[in-house]
């Protein structure tokens, strides 16, 4: 089966320094763009994070501070990775909540306004959880019969992915092969940030979905709290984070003019 395409879909695969969102860095990353005709392009990069990457982290995927010495970091890349991903829809293991609000934060960090408002993103490892709960090695052992030998290697996690979603579409008829319904159906909550401090309630109104606010409308507590968005702003929170609560809080204020 191929995936119906109505726009390119980029599936993607993260290598990095540990599993922080906010703080960690890509040391690796590959991008395997689909397009509607099913022409494939597909790139892969080694990055120099610019800070050490720890002893446990390299005994997971092998890359050393020695092998990314000499390649180019995450800013240098940006803009080329950025024009690969532009305008296409989003897959991955595992992607929404960690290889997007990492990319997002990197992208951020180079000052490129990266924004998922008309971007799907279906995450297989959810379908797969929803269908089988496996990690991505049995996903692929049970859904294409193959061994991922080459396991942690970004390029290799990626096509497998990418395989593994066919599979899928090939084995559960009630998956709808549309990246829209496969998006929602991957999707563990509604969140408007990436990270999941700010999600979506049952209303469709922006609510904070952790701390001492959770549950409550952000625009409630931006108006009864008002030192709570400057907190916000200097806590260590992801910066997609930040950049979802200024627009939150801008909206208000236009909206009060």
């Amino acid at each position: 089966m191929e995936l119906k395409l109505t726009r390119p879909i980029c599936f993607f695969d993260l290598e990095t320094t540990g599993t922080n969102v906010a703080k960690d860095r890509i040391v690796e990353i590959s991008i395997l763009k689909i397009f509607p005709n099913g022409n494939k392009e597909s790139k892969t990069w080694l990055v120099n994070p610019g800070v050490p990457i720890p002893p446990e982290v390299v005994a997971v995927h092998g890359i050393s501070d020695e092998r990314v010495a000499n390649e180019p970091s995450f800013k240098v890349l940006s803009k080329e990775v950025y024009a690969m991903i532009k305008d296409c829809d989003l897959g991955g293991f595992n992607s929404d909540r960690f290889d997007i609000p990492l990319l997002a934060e990197e992208l951020l960090r180079a000052d490129i306004d990266f924004d998922m408002k008309n971007t799907v993103a279906i995450d297989v490892q959810t379908i797969f959880h929803k269908m089988e709960k496996r990690t991505l090695g049995a996903a692929y052992k049970f859904y294409c019969d193959k061994d991922l030998t080459d396991a942690h290697s970004a390029e290799a996690d990626t096509n497998a992915t990418y395989e593994v979603l066919l599979s899928q579409l090939d084995r559960y008829p009630e998956l709808e092969n549309n990246v829209k319904k496969l998006a929602e159906f991957s999707t563990h909550k509604k969140f408007v940030d990436f990270a999941g401090f700010i999600a979506m309630d049952e209303d469709e109104e922006v609510i904070f979905a952790f701390g001492k606010h959770k549950g409550k409308k952000v625009n409630e507590v931006l108006d009864n709290e008002p030192g709570y968005f400057g907190w916000m702003l200097n806590a260590d929170f992801p910066l997609y984070t930040k950049k979802v609560l200024t627009q939150i809080k801008l909206s208000r204020l236009n909206n009060k003019l």
